[in-house]
């Protein structure tokens, strides 16, 4: 297992720069709009809908929305006072600080949403449709003026949290044994988030030193908040499969799982950024 997620993620680190830095917005967009496609699909799966025509009526009207994101994302890309698009962002920060408390609260909290079909489906849309609107906002962030800042801001954020990921899952398999929230995740530990930790200190150390980070400028509190909200985004998916008796929530990424399960985090830090960064 360690071995393929290695070489998925030697091949797939270079594939997200050429993305971010060769590929103009409209085309990163429409990537971003099919990732997120997928991610919806397999959230669908926490919904235990008994067939493909729910699932296929709920991506249609999941993916004309993120068009009409998309199409005003670009219309009034001249300015981020866009209501519906500012209304999504403060939505997020909203949900995820919601989700602080499902799972400090779990598995008592799951009572107040486990049977509803709606709130399962709303608390999908508010997980990817902000990170979708977000990451569409960061990538233009400036754009007038440099046609890479948003892809600076999105690439150092990106390499924080794959850190994080990355050094916990390391750490945990090598020294794991006291569990972090055995209730939510039983396989995440503290030995494996201080390791995602150090590795996420070394990455922001590097990218300073080394990378262009002058062309950026994110604060020591937006900082600590993506490290955090990394952990939140990634607690909150492992609630979601554990109620839904899930592993992973799907295999199409080779030693990493789904769609879903690779951008769990990102899904709340990006949203949490851009709030923070835009805003």
């Amino acid at each position: 297992m360690l071995k393929y997620r290695f070489i998925t993620t030697i091949i797939l680190i270079p594939l997200v720069i050429i993305i971010l830095f060769l590929f103009p917005p409209i085309i990163f967009s429409l990537i971003t709009l099919i990732i997120c496609t997928l991610a919806f699909w397999e959230w669908c799966q926490f919904l235990n809908f008994t067939s493909y025509l729910q699932r296929t009526c709920l991506i249609i009207l999941f993916i004309s929305v993120l068009i009409f994101i998309t199409f005003n994302v670009f219309f009034y890309k001249k300015s981020f006072n866009l209501f519906l698009i500012k209304g999504c962002i403060y939505l997020s920060l909203i949900w995820w600080i919601n989700v602080i408390f499902l799972i400090l609260f779990y598995p008592y909290s799951v009572k107040f949403w486990k049977n509803s079909y709606f709130l399962r489906i709303f608390f999908g849309l508010l997980t990817i449709i902000p990170f979708f609107s977000s990451m569409l906002l960061l990538r233009l962030f400036n754009y007038q003026e440099n046609h890479l800042i948003g892809s600076w801001y999105l690439i150092y954020i990106m390499l924080i949290v794959w850190s994080i990921d990355s050094g916990s899952y390391i750490f945990g398999k090598l020294f794991g044994k006291y569990l972090l929230i055995p209730k939510v995740s039983p396989n995440k530990t503290w030995e494996g988030l201080i390791g995602g930790l150090i590795t996420s200190i070394i990455i922001i150390l590097l990218f300073n030193k080394y990378l262009f980070v002058n062309k950026i400028s994110i604060n020591f509190i937006t900082h600590i908040l993506i490290i955090y909200f990394s952990i939140i985004g990634d607690l909150s998916e492992s609630m979601f499969k554990r109620e839904s008796g899930i592993k992973n929530s799907s295999n199409i990424i080779p030693g990493h799982g789904g769609i879903l399960d690779r951008i769990d985090s990102l899904t709340a830090v990006i949203s949490i950024s851009a709030f923070f960064i835009l805003l």
